[in-house]
């Protein structure tokens, strides 16, 4: 499997809910881990990370400006999260430098580790913020997340494949 870098067109992001499908709806609202989630449809999830870096404020988009604190820099992890060697969802992680303090410094050695599988094995995480949008034809949505009561923002967006678009038994129509 190769990592690919998906560009990224910009997010248009909504006011409300209400134009979203509801098996889309069902997928974006999911307060659980996405890579659990993802589980539950194929026999392997991987992430393959292709950008790991500190940036500056000034290299944020508008939704993270607006979202997190003033930092004088952040931990900046983008991903592509596979089910079954399809690519499935990219991930954005933005986390200020005060959060990686303590166990939370773990997030600068993810490699090819989901984000889903630390932050959810921590009893100390809780979102406060979410959001949806659209990027071209894929839906996403924007979570802030407090480990231990620190931010960090993580922005996701379902690529055509994902199982999100898909109607499964689950979730067919009645």
């Amino acid at each position: 499997m190769e990592t690919k870098i998906i560009p990224t067109p910009p997010i248009l992001w909504l006011d409300n809910a209400d134009t979203i499908p509801a098996i889309v709806l069902d997928w974006l609202v999911e307060l659980g881990s996405m890579t659990r989630r993802f589980e539950q449809h194929c026999t392997e999830v991987t992430a393959a990370p292709y950008c790991e870096r500190y940036i500056s404020r000034d290299a944020l988009t508008e939704e993270e400006q607006m979202n997190l604190p003033d930092s004088a820099r952040y931990w900046l992890r983008e991903v592509v999260l596979y089910g079954d060697g399809i690519a499935w969802l990219t991930g954005r992680t933005v986390v200020p430098e005060e959060t990686l303090t303590g166990e939370e410094r773990q997030l600068l050695q993810m490699g090819n580790v989901p984000l889903g599988r630390y932050l959810f094995t921590s009893g100390c995480l809780t979102r406060d913020h979410i959001r949806f949008g659209r990027s071209e034809h894929n839906w996403a949505r924007c979570s802030r997340l407090r480990l231990a009561g620190k931010p960090l923002l993580l922005t996701e967006i379902f690529l055509p494949e994902s199982p999100a678009y898909a109607v499964s038994e689950h979730h067919g129509e009645d």
